[in-house]
């Protein structure tokens, strides 16, 4: 995963996190617009989430960035 989303994943869901508390479920679509204005940066979230890790639609917000942020 590039730096540029591995960045804007960890910003998003912190942000997120410190909204909604550490419970929070949200799903890759959560770091994006709600229109497809960069769409391979959407497809490699996607192939990540999906297919790399076969995660759910909607996972802990917490879980994610610890993913993330460990660099998996």
């Amino acid at each position: 995963m590039r730096k540029q989303l591995r960045a804007k994943i960890i910003d998003v869901f912190n942000q997120k996190i410190d909204a909604k508390g550490e419970g929070v479920g949200l799903s890759f679509y959560a770091f994006f617009a709600n229109k497809n204005d960069d769409p391979e940066l959407l497809m490699e979230a996607a192939v990540w989430w999906i297919k790399l890790h076969q995660l759910n639609h909607f996972e802990k917000a917490v879980k994610i960035r610890e993913m993330v942020g460990s660099g998996q």
